[in-house]
């Protein structure tokens, strides 16, 4: 079947009662997606809220429908309603993102999510990031895939976050590329807050988390499988940077058969243990 961005995939599909909350929600894709930032609340902002620790537990929720069950569980409103940041879900990029692509896919508005890096976090930094991807039919060309961060939507990290601009938050396979040109130093890509995840293996996951993110199966941005592991532990050679390399290429084509061929021919397709 070939993929098709307006439905639901593995994780965003919705309940019956979920939809007609989603339906509750403007249409608008940016407004969908700034519903979404009154929903969730990103784990490095739970510090002073006091939250049990089985309510941190819920950044490991990979449907949509249990993250919004969870939300609901903690005040049945309407997903319109801005709620305090205690009465949020807790969630990183990643539940940001997905739960984003759900809703737009609710009211029939292409969406997808991307796995990658932001540079708005930390100067001089690419930070593992997640953000949406929306079709949008206006532009004089035909349409065009927007990015958009829902996490930052009333911020100002950045000039627009409805409408990302080239270069603020890269793919997996746009850092890879941009990467082995020599334009980049590997170095200054890795997951904020920590001190050892950073460098080349790092772009190599997100790389594959994107292409399987592009199949419509958003894995948990720790989630690991094939040989992830082993490029982590710095145990892969050149076959796998090879790998990576048509990896890139084909995320930055976006052609959906040449996503689905190199997804189910090489080592990188999700494991049934990761889909659930």
């Amino acid at each position: 079947m070939p993929i098709d961005y307006s439905t639901p995939g593995v994780f965003t599909a919705l309940t019956p009662d979920q939809r007609q909350l989603a339906a509750e929600v403007p249409g608008d894709p940016v407004a969908v997606c700034r519903a979404v930032a009154g929903l969730i609340v990103h784990p490095a902002e739970t510090g002073s809220l006091g939250l049990p620790e089985i309510r941190l537990g819920a950044q490991a929720i990979r449907p949509v429908t249990r993250i919004l069950d969870e939300l609901l569980a903690i005040d049945p409103a309407p997903l319109t309603k801005h709620r305090e940041p205690r009465q949020r879900v807790v969630g990183t990029c990643r539940h940001f993102a997905t739960v984003s692509v759900a809703l737009l896919q609710a009211h029939r508005i292409p969406a997808r999510a991307r796995c990658g890096f932001a540079s708005y976090f930390r100067p001089g930094r690419h930070v593992d990031h997640w953000v949406v991807e929306y079709w949008s039919g206006d532009d004089s060309s035909g349409g065009r895939w927007v990015r958009i961060d829902p996490e930052i939507l009333d911020g100002s990290a950045v000039p627009r976050p409805d409408d990302l601009a080239p270069g603020e938050f890269l793919t997996g396979g746009e850092a890879w590329q941009l990467v082995r040109r020599g334009d980049a130093d590997p170095a200054t890509f890795g997951v904020n807050h920590t001190d050892d995840a950073w460098g080349p293996a790092e772009i190599r996951g997100n790389a594959i988390r994107d292409l399987a993110a592009l199949m419509q199966i958003e894995t948990l941005p720790w989630d690991e499988w094939g040989r992830m592991e082993a490029s982590y532990r710095g145990a892969t050679g050149p076959d796998y940077d090879q790998l990576i390399d048509r990896v890139a290429e084909v995320c930055a084509g976006a052609d959906t058969e040449q996503v689905r061929e190199l997804y189910h021919s090489a080592d990188v397709a999700v494991p049934a243990d990761l889909t659930t």
